[in-house]
């Protein structure tokens, strides 16, 4: 098996151990939970809708880093702080993956990495 890391500074850079995304031979991409964080690093405040937008955001950087978009998307994963927040998420959500969405599945957590609301990971293919 060959991986290869994609890695872009139009989105945040990992704040762990992990990369942005990783190409696995089959051409699958994974791409590693997006909280809403800038490129620069600095958190978004907003409210979870504010919040979504930039996750979005960070998703289009990395898949475009790989020579993707979100049509090549075959399976997310949505972690939110509260099931609250599910409508507002799914509304952002759904208008950036368009008329054939991925596999999806939505869970609530107790924490998010430095207390966001939304993250979202996804898997890929080319």
């Amino acid at each position: 098996m060959t991986r290869e890391v994609i890695s872009t500074s139009d989105a945040p850079a990992a704040i762990g151990p992990y990369s942005q995304a990783i190409k696995a031979s089959g051409n699958f991409y994974f791409m590693s939970g997006q909280i809403p964080l800038r490129p620069d690093g600095t958190l978004v405040d907003g409210d979870v809708r504010e919040q979504t937008v930039q996750v979005i955001a960070n998703m289009r950087a990395v898949l475009t880093a790989a020579g993707l978009d979100f049509g090549n998307i075959v399976k997310t994963t949505i972690f939110l702080s509260s099931m609250e927040h599910f409508v507002t998420v799914n509304e952002i959500y759904g208008a950036a993956m368009g008329s054939v969405p991925p596999a999806r599945s939505t869970v609530a957590v107790a924490a998010l990495p430095r207390g966001v609301d939304v993250e979202i990971e996804a898997v890929a293919v080319f």
